[in-house]
Formats: C-alpha cells, sequence, structure tokens
C-alpha cells in the first residue's frame, strides 16, 4: 500500500540526512536523453543525424557489449562533441533547468523536500546524471549539497571533455560517494538519522543503508524488493 508524506522527525541526533536520487525520484522522467537532444537542437542540430548511432550503442548496452559508463559516454561524445566548451554548454545547462523544473518535477517529491527540510534533515542530491546540468537543477531547488558524475576536464575550467572523471555516480558507485561526502562533513552513522529516497533498485545500498528508506513511484524491481525491505512505498505520479 503507498504511504502519505514522511514527515515526524526523531530527537536526539546530531545530524539529519534526506538523500534523494533525482530521475524520476524528484523528476518525472530521466533527464540525460532530454538534456543531450536538448543541447544538440539548440547547438548542432546536424548532431540529431547521428540518433542512429545512439540507438545502436544502446543495443550494445543492452548486450552488454559495453557498460553503462562507456554508454554515457558515446552518447554525450554523438550529441554533444568530444569537447566542448564550459561557456558555450552552460546557459544550455541553465535553459534546460529552467524546462525540467517548469514541467518535469513531482509535485508530491517537492512537497517531500519541502518537508525534510522543515523537520531539520539536510538535503543531499545524489544522482549518476552529470553535474554539467545536475547543478543548475539543484539550484532551482535550493540544494546545496549534490553528488553527480563528473566529467573530465583536462584543460581547467575552460572545456569538458566527453568522458567520465571517476566511476558513474550509480548504485555501489554512487554509495561510496555518499560514505565520502559523510566523512568529508564529519557525519558518523551513529550520529545521524537518515532518510533515503530512490525509484530505482540500483539504489539498494543506500535505501539499505537508511533508518528510513522510501520507494518513490518505484520499479518493478524496487517494487517487489520494498515490502521485504519493510521500506515505505509511495506513489508520486499523481500528485
Amino acid at each position: 500500500m503507498d504511504e502519505e508524506l514522511v514527515t515526524v522527525a526523531p530527537a536526539d541526533y546530531a545530524h539529519r540526512v534526506a538523500m534523494y536520487d533525482m530521475d524520476r525520484t524528484i523528476t518525472r522522467a530521466g533527464t540525460y536523453s532530454g538534456f543531450l537532444i536538448h543541447v544538440a537542437r539548440r547547438r548542432q542540430q546536424w548532431r540529431l543525424l547521428l540518433l542512429p548511432l545512439v540507438a545502436l550503442a544502446g543495443l550494445a548496452y543492452m548486450l552488454r557489449l559495453i557498460d553503462r559508463s562507456r554508454l554515457k559516454a558515446i552518447n554525450l561524445r554523438l550529441l554533444v562533441g568530444p569537447r566542448f566548451r564550459r561557456d558555450e554548454i552552460a546557459p544550455l545547462a541553465e535553459s534546460y533547468a529552467d524546462k525540467v523544473v517548469a514541467r518535469g518535477l513531482h509535485a508530491a517529491a517537492l512537497e517531500q523536500l519541502e518537508a525534510d527540510r522543515a523537520a531539520g534533515y539536510r538535503v543531499l542530491l545524489a544522482t549518476a546524471s552529470f553535474h554539467l546540468y545536475v547543478d543548475a537543477i539543484a539550484r532551482r531547488l535550493g540544494i546545496e549539497d549534490v553528488l553527480a558524475t563528473r566529467l573530465d576536464e583536462p584543460d581547467g575550467a575552460d572545456h569538458v571533455h566527453a568522458r567520465l572523471s571517476g566511476d558513474n555516480c550509480y548504485g555501489e558507485a554512487k554509495f561510496a560517494r555518499i560514505g565520502e561526502w559523510l566523512a568529508a562533513n564529519e557525519i558518523t552513522r551513529d550520529a545521524a538519522h537518515i532518510r533515503a529516497y530512490s525509484d530505482h533498485v540500483s539504489d539498494h545500498p543506500m535505501l539499505h543503508f537508511a533508518d528510513e528508506a522510501v520507494a518513490t513511484t518505484p520499479s518493478r524491481g524496487l517494487r517487489r524488493l520494498a515490502p521485504r525491505m519493510g521500506w515505505t512505498v509511495v506513489d508520486w505520479r499523481g500528485k
């Protein structure tokens, strides 16, 4: 059975942290492909002719010929370019963030964010999407703490390359980044009350780690797992 908002905050903890996935948790749909197409349409429309190659890369991923990290890098290279100036992409990231926030968010997710803030929780956005545009979305949501997939910037702040810097912030790699963030902020597990929200079973390490885990409009795998783990299930689509 789907539950209502989580609002009650426990006492006697030095820290309260609410961890949110982004795509299909806060947003109604995935944002990665939408961002690539948004950039291609406004910057180099001829790159849309490469969409069949994007589809081939997706097929290679489904056949397990390439991993998720390689897929993301290939698609970025095809639709944005192998190397691009940050100041050229930044306005497109901002306009894409405006688009997502205007029409692409679960209203109930925003309500839960505000409820957590009101209860004294520090909000952490942890997502496999690229910092390139996630930071812009996070600013609009008033979220200061962000973990996202990083891109290679060997030329300093001027240029970005279409290859990942470090791991794709997904699954176990995301959970490892969360651990690093907690340590960097001097938050120990026994001194913190943690809530976690995600739509996807790949986030089971984060959900299992939390004191309160919420499966938000869950994927099929997470909907099966959540009752066995005693996790709350919510459906945010109709709000």
